[in-house]
């Protein structure tokens, strides 16, 4: 099952996407959000009927999910990007966290921060939770814990992030418009293997990323449990899992600058095309 927002920011109306098909959840729910997904909604809008069919041509897609309550981010979790970053592969998970007023729609505008200069993308699968998750006792537990899994764009300043930071990096993390997501959330039932899927991004046209989830160093299961021992995830909660190499921080590339479009895409989870402005 696919679940989408489509409408003006802070009027989303939620969808349900059939095979071309574009079925609204109003009737069931007023958004896809924390209280949908820890009441059974899933399994409500799965099985729901008779729901009218409406036309989104020419409407804007949000992000598939309403404002996160967290949005819990790990870093270097591939090894080449490690790499890249002039990082040894790390040992335990690299944990940082962004604001949730950061997320936007896969096809809005992302702003270049006043006085940026290394303004970068990161193509990255995120989890989207859907059953709180609380000191679970083994890996094996996490999956059941899962909605859904979303493509994320974790954009990133990294003269924020690295030089002015003071050793946490959501200053560089944090920036109005840095957390593009959707435009689906896809239930674990559409992707069962989330370990199996290829992320690729590009800038104005030009290859950037291309890799599989199954080179990250943590899998979304360890993700999931390491995290439950620390904080507790609440329905709604996003993970994003890391990105691969190809930023703009391994020196290959140029940073962002306005004008430019970013494209992001994972298997399964759609695409999206963001174009830069600065804020």
């Amino acid at each position: 099952m696919r679940l989408m927002r489509v409408g003006p920011v802070g009027q989303e109306r939620p969808v349900r996407y059939d095979d071309g098909h574009y079925l609204d959840l109003s009737p069931l729910t007023a958004d896809i959000d924390a209280t949908f997904l820890a009441g059974d909604g899933l399994r409500r809008a799965r099985e729901a009927t008779d729901l009218p069919e409406i036309d989104v041509t020419g409407q804007r897609i949000g992000p598939p999910i309403a404002r996160p309550g967290a949005i819990l981010c790990v870093g270097q979790n591939y090894a080449a990007h490690a790499a890249e970053s002039g990082s040894v592969p790390p040992e335990l998970p690299i944990v940082f966290y962004k604001a949730p007023n950061t997320v936007v729609g896969p096809y809005d505008d992302v702003l270049i921060p006043r006085g940026s200069t290394k303004t970068d993308w990161e193509v990255e699968l995120a989890v989207v939770i859907g059953r709180r998750a609380r000191y679970l006792s083994s890996p094996d537990e996490a999956l059941a814990h899962v909605a859904g899994y979303v493509l994320s764009n974790d954009v990133s300043e990294r003269d924020f992030q690295l030089t002015v930071s003071g050793g946490q990096w959501s200053k560089g993390k944090s920036c109005e418009t840095f957390q593009p997501l959707g435009p689906w959330l896809v239930t674990t039932d559409e992707l069962p293997d989330p370990q199996a899927l290829r992320l690729r991004s590009w800038v104005n046209g030009e290859p950037r990323q291309d890799s599989t989830t199954k080179d990250m160093i943590f899998d979304v299961a360890y993700l999931v449990w390491h995290l439950s021992q620390y904080t507790v995830l609440d329905p709604g909660d996003v993970i994003n899992t890391g990105t691969p190499q190809g930023v703009a921080l391994s020196g290959r590339f140029p940073y962002l600058s306005a004008g430019d479009v970013m494209e992001v895409e994972i298997d399964g989870l759609g695409r999206q095309y963001s174009p830069i402005r600065s804020a």
